[in-house]
C-alpha cells in the first residue's frame, strides 16, 4: 500500500478504495457533466417530490378517516421523528469530507464495510422497488377511479370505459410500468429535466386544494363500492368548515379499508401513511449532481422536511374540519370531487404518481449497479454491470424492472404498505447505526462539519425504527431482519476484502483499549491465571506444527509470534520488517491460529528476545511464558509444504518466507546464547518451554485413530538431572502439571489421558507417595493416571559420581542456602545417568503423542551452559514431542500456589 494511503490527513473522506480507483473517480468527473444543481433543484424539489406522491393526494384521507385527528398528529410526530433522527445522521455523514455519488448506499457502505453495505444495499434496493410499485399501483388506482366502469355495470358510459378486476389492473399496472422502464432506458435524461416542471404542476395541484377547502360549497358525494352480491351505495358530505364535523372527526373510527377487505387499526394505517414520508434519501441520491454535496444536502433536506411536516398537519385539520368520516373512509380520491378544479387534481395525481414511480425504479436501478460494480456478490451481479454507450446501467434498469412486475401481482397498494415501510425503516436503522457507530468509534477522522446530532440522536432513530418496525408487522420485520443477517453472514464470509475500511475494525480498537486500560495488573490474582506465551520463530517453515501446537496450549490467553531480525537500522534505507508483516499476518490466517505477530531488529537473537520479552503486549495482556525450539543439530524440515493450509491446488506454498537453512549452513546463535536466553527469561520471571521435535507430532493422525486405549500424554514431574532433590509439589513441578493439564482440556486433545510417572526407590513407601500424589490430583481437579516407576538402578549411578547418599551434609547445606528446587551443580551428573535416565522414559509403553519433562534451571557459571545443553540434548533423544517445562511465578499474594486447572474458561 502507498504511504499516502497510510496517511490520516489524505484518508479523511468517507469513501475508501486506492490511489488508482481515486484517479479513476477524478478522471471519471472530468469527463462528465460538471456538478450544477443548487440547493433547491438538487434538494427540495426531488425530496418534496418523492414526499408529496401518493399519500398526499390518495391516502391522507385514509389516514385521517380511520385514525382521527388526534391519532392521526400522533403518527406524523411519530413518523417525522423517525425521519427527523435519521436527517440528523445523514447530515452528519454526507457534511463529513468529500462524498459520492450513491446516496444512502455508497454511505452506509463505506462507513460500516462492504458487509453491512452491501447487505443493506440489497435492503434498500427492494425498498425501491416495492416503493415503485406501490406508486405505480396508486396510479392504477387513480386512473381505474377515474376512468374504470363503476362497480355493478356492465357497460362503461362517456370516459368510464376501463374494466376493473384483479386482472385488469394488473394488466393496467404493467402498462403504466413498461412506460416508466421506456423512460428509464431512453430518456432518463428528460425525466430529470422535467423534474422541475412536474414540482411546479404538485405545487399548482395543491395550492388548489388548499384554496377549495375555503372556496367550495357544501356538497354531497355519491360513491359507488364494489360488494359480494351487487354495489352498495353510499353519500359521503363536503360539509364545509364545521365544528360538528371537526368534533366527530377527532377520535378514531378504524373500519374496514374497501380496497382490501381487512380491517384497519393504528400500525396498518401507519404504515400506509409512512410511505409519504421516505422520500428524505431523495436529495442525498442526488449527490453526485450537486454543487456542494455538504451544503446542500442538510439545508434543502431539513428544508423539505420541515415543510411537508407542516402541509401534512394542515390539510389533516382541514380535512377532519371539512369532510364527514365517510367520504374520508370510502372515496380516496375525494380532493379531486371537492376541488375547484377537478381536471388539475388529476394531472396533479397523476405527474406525482408517475414521477414518484420512476424515481424509484431509477433509484433502484442505480443502487443495483452500484452493488454489481463494487464485486460484493460476484457474479450474482455480473449481468447489472452493462451499460449503454452513454453510461446508463441498461441491464440493472431491465432486472429492476422485472422485480417491480413481480411485486405488483399483489395487486393493492395498501396490501405491500406495510412491505415498503418495513424496508424503509430498516435502511433508516442503519443510516442511523453508521452514524452512531463513526461517532462511538471516536475516530479522529469523523469531523462532520453539521454538528447538530448526538449519539443519543442516533440511538433515538435506531430505536424508534425498531419499534414500529415491530409494531406495524412482526412477522415483516422478522423475516427483514433474518434475511439482512444472511446477507451480512454471507458477504462476511464470501465476498472479497474491500479498501473502503470496515468500522467494526474501528468500534474494536475502542473498546479494546478502553478495556486495556481496566485491565489492572495490581489486581492479578494466581486463581485466575492462564499461559500467556511468546514463541520465538526464526522461520515459519520449519515451524508450523509447533505454532499449531503452542496455539492449543495457550488456554486463551495471549499468544504472539516473535521473530527476531539481525540487521542494524542504522546501516539500512527503510524498515525491513514492514514488507514482512503482511506474509506473517496472512500465515496467522492460513494455519488458523489466535496469535499476534511481533517482529524486531537486533544485533543477535538473544537481545531480540530480550526486546520482546519487554515490550510485547500491553498493561495486563502481556507475555508469561516463553517457548523456544529446541537447540539441535538436526537439520530443519519444511512443514509448510506438508500442512493441510497449503496442499491444496489453489494454495501455494511460499508466503514470503526465506528457504530453511541447510545442515552446513552456520546457526544464527550458538548454544551458549541460547541458554543464555533461557537463564534471561527466567530472571525476567517468565516460565519456559523448550519443545523438541514438535514438527514430528502429526496431531491430526495422533488424536483421530480409533485404536484402543486412546492417545496418552506423559507427565514426568521430577528433575530427572537431579534426583536428589526430586520433589512433587515444587513450582516447577507443578506448573509442568498444570501445562499438561492445560494440553489436555483443548478441544483436540480431549480424547487423550494423561499419564503421571511416580518415580520410586526401594525402602520409601512408594504406595503412601502414591496415595498422598493422588489425593494432590484430586485436590487440583486433574485426572490422571498414575504409574510407578523404580528407578533405583538409574540412581545408582548418580551417587557413584556425586558427593554422598542422600541427606549428606552437601544436599543439606543446599538446603540451607534454598537452591534445591532449582541447582547449580547440575554438571555432577553423568552422561552415563542421563543416558540411562533417557532410557527410562522411552521404555514407558505405550509411545505417547507427546511427553511433558522438568526442565532444570540453567547453571549460575556460564561456562557450563554448553554441558547444561548437552545433558538436555541427551536426556530428550529420541524421545519424539517433548517439551520441557520451567515455571516461575512473581512474588503476589497466594503465589505458592498452583494456579488451579479449570478455573479459567476455555
Amino acid at each position: 500500500m502507498a504511504s499516502s494511503e497510510r496517511s490520516a490527513l489524505l484518508t479523511y473522506r468517507l469513501c475508501g478504495g486506492s490511489a488508482e480507483e481515486e484517479r479513476g473517480r477524478e478522471r471519471g468527473r472530468a469527463a462528465a457533466a460538471p456538478r450544477k444543481l443548487p440547493t433547491f433543484l438538487g434538494v427540495v424539489v426531488p425530496t418534496l417530490l418523492s414526499m408529496f406522491s401518493v399519500v398526499l393526494f390518495l391516502r391522507l384521507g385514509f389516514v385521517v378517516g380511520h385514525a382521527g385527528l388526534y391519532q392521526a398528529l400522533a403518527m406524523f410526530a411519530v413518523a417525522y421523528f423517525i425521519i427527523g433522527m435519521t436527517v440528523l445522521s445523514v447530515c452528519a455523514i454526507a457534511t463529513n469530507g468529500a462524498l459520492d455519488a450513491g446516496g444512502a448506499y455508497y454511505m452506509i457502505s463505506r462507513a460500516l464495510g462492504p458487509e453491512f453495505g452491501g447487505s443493506i444495499g440489497i435492503m434498500f434496493f427492494l425498498a425501491n422497488v416495492c416503493g415503485s410499485a406501490l406508486y405505480v399501483l396508486g396510479l392504477v388506482e387513480a386512473v381505474v377511479d377515474s376512468f374504470g366502469i363503476p362497480p355493478g355495470q356492465e357497460a362503461g358510459t362517456g370516459v368510464h370505459v376501463l374494466p376493473q378486476s384483479y386482472w385488469y389492473e394488473l394488466l393496467y399496472g404493467t402498462v403504466l410500468l413498461v412506460l416508466c422502464l421506456l423512460v428509464c432506458l431512453v430518456g432518463a435524461s428528460i425525466y430529470a429535466k422535467a423534474t422541475f416542471l412536474i414540482f411546479l404542476i404538485v405545487a399548482a395541484v395543491l395550492g388548489t386544494i388548499l384554496v377549495s377547502f375555503f372556496a367550495t360549497r357544501p356538497l354531497k358525494v355519491p360513491i359507488h363500492l364494489p360488494h359480494f352480491n351487487g354495489t352498495e351505495t353510499d353519500n359521503g358530505f363536503f360539509t364545509g368548515f364545521s365544528l360538528d364535523t371537526l368534533r366527530d372527526n377527532l377520535g378514531g373510527g378504524y373500519g374496514v379499508d374497501y380496497t382490501t377487505g381487512q380491517m384497519m387499526s393504528f400500525s396498518s394505517v401507519f404504515a400506509v401513511m409512512f410511505n409519504g414520508c421516505t422520500g428524505i434519501m431523495a436529495g442525498s441520491n442526488m449527490s453526485g449532481d450537486l454543487k456542494r454535496p455538504s451544503y446542500s444536502i442538510p439545508r434543502g433536506t431539513i428544508s423539505a422536511v420541515l415543510f411537508t411536516y407542516l402541509v401534512y398537519n394542515l390539510l389533516a385539520f382541514l380535512m377532519c374540519a371539512t369532510c364527514n368520516r365517510i367520504l374520508l373512509q370510502k372515496d380516496y380520491g375525494f380532493l379531486r370531487d371537492i376541488s375547484i378544479f377537478p381536471p388539475l387534481v388529476t394531472v396533479g395525481i397523476y405527474a406525482a404518481t408517475l414521477s414518484a414511480a420512476m424515481s424509484n425504479l431509477i433509484g433502484a436501478s442505480r443502487i443495483l449497479y452500484a452493488l454489481a460494480r463494487d464485486d460484493l456478490f460476484g457474479r450474482a451481479l455480473a449481468l447489472a454491470k452493462k451499460t449503454s454507450a452513454s453510461g446508463n446501467p441498461v441491464m440493472a434498469v431491465i432486472i429492476s424492472w422485472l422485480v417491480v412486475q413481480v411485486v405488483l401481482f399483489s395487486g393493492k397498494l395498501n396490501t405491500i404498505a406495510s412491505v415498503v415501510t418495513t424496508f424503509f425503516l430498516l435502511v433508516y436503522a442503519t443510516v442511523n447505526l453508521a452514524c452512531l457507530a463513526l461517532e462511538w468509534a471516536s475516530a479522529p477522522n469523523f469531523r462532520p462539519t453539521f454538528r447538530y446530532f448526538t449519539w443519543h440522536t442516533c440511538l433515538l432513530g435506531i430505536a424508534g425504527c425498531c419499534v414500529m418496525m415491530f409494531l406495524i408487522s412482526p412477522v415483516s420485520a422478522s423475516a427483514s431482519l433474518g434475511f439482512l443477517l444472511l446477507l451480512l453472514l454471507a458477504l462476511h464470509y464470501l465476498s472479497p476484502s474491500s479498501t473502503w475500511g470496515y468500522i467494526s475494525q474501528a468500534l474494536i480498537f475502542h473498546q479494546v483499549r478502553k478495556y486495556l486500560l481496566m485491565l489492572d495488573v495490581r489486581k492479578d490474582h494466581v486463581k485466575f491465571w492462564r499461559p500467556q506465551m511468546l514463541l520465538m520463530v526464526q522461520n515459519p517453515r520449519g515451524s508450523a506444527r509447533l505454532i499449531d501446537f503452542v496455539n492449543d496450549l495457550k488456554k486463551s490467553g495471549l499468544y504472539v509470534l516473535g521473530h527476531v531480525e539481525l540487521q542494524d537500522l542504522d546501516m539500512l534505507p527503510s524498515d525491513p520488517l514492514q514488507p514482512q508483516q503482511d506474509s506473517w499476518l496472512s500465515l496467522v490466517d492460513k494455519l488458523n491460529v489466535k496469535a499476534f505477530v511481533s517482529l524486531t531488529l537486533a544485533p543477535s537473537v538473544r537481545h531480540g528476545v530480550r526486546q520482546l520479552l519487554f515490550t510485547s503486549g500491553l498493561g495486563g495482556m502481556r507475555p508469561n511464558t516463553l517457548v523456544l525450539g529446541f537447540y539441535d543439530d538436526e537439520a530443519p524440515q519444511d512443514g509448510l509444504a506438508q500442512h493441510p493450509a497449503f496442499t491444496s491446488a489453489r494454495e501455494e506454498v511460499p508466503l514470503g518466507f526465506p528457504p530453511l537453512r541447510t545442515p552446513t549452513t552456520p546457526k544464527l546463535l550458538s548454544a551458549r546464547e541460547y541458554v543464555g536466553i533461557v537463564a534471561d527469561a527466567l530472571k525476567m520471571l517468565r516460565n519456559v518451554l523448550l519443545a523438541r521435535q514438535l514438527e514430528s507430532l502429526d496431531k491430526a493422525w495422533e488424536l483421530r485413530r480409533a485404536a484402543s486405549p486412546p492417545p496418552t500424554i506423559h507427565v514426568w514431574p521430577v528433575n530427572l538431572l537431579r534426583p536428589d532433590s526430586a520433589r512433587y509439589a515444587d513450582t516447577c513441578s507443578l506448573f509442568l502439571l498444570q501445562m499438561a493439564c492445560v494440553l489436555n482440556m483443548a478441544r483436540a486433545w480431549r480424547r487423550a489421558r494423561l499419564r503421571l510417572f511416580l518415580c520410586v526407590e526401594a525402602g520409601t513407601m512408594p504406595h503412601a507417595q502414591e496415595e498422598k500424589l493422588r489425593q494432590l490430583l484430586k485436590d487440583l481437579r486433574i485426572q490422571a493416571q498414575i504409574q510407578l516407576v523404580p528407578w533405583d538402578s538409574i540412581t545408582r549411578l548418580h551417587w557413584q559420581t556425586c558427593r554422598g547418599p542422600p541427606g549428606g551434609p552437601a544436599e543439606e547445606e543446599e538446603e540451607e542456602e534454598g537452591v534445591v528446587n532449582f541447582p547449580t551443580n547440575t554438571t555432577q551428573v553423568s552422561d552415563e545417568y542421563v543416558c540411562a535416565a533417557n532410557k527410562l522414559v522411552l521404555e514407558q509403553s505405550p509411545a505417547p503423542a507427546v511427553r511433558f519433562l522438568y526442565l532444570p534451571r540453567p547453571p549460575a557459571d556460564t561456562s557450563l551452559y554448553p554441558l547444561y545443553l548437552h545433558q538436555l540434548e541427551l536426556l530428550t533423544r529420541g524421545l519424539g514431542p517433548t517439551v520441557l517445562v520451567h515455571g516461575e511465578f512473581p512474588d503476589s499474594p497466594g503465589h505458592h500456589h498452583l494456579p488451579v486447572a479449570g478455573t479459567a474458561p476455555a
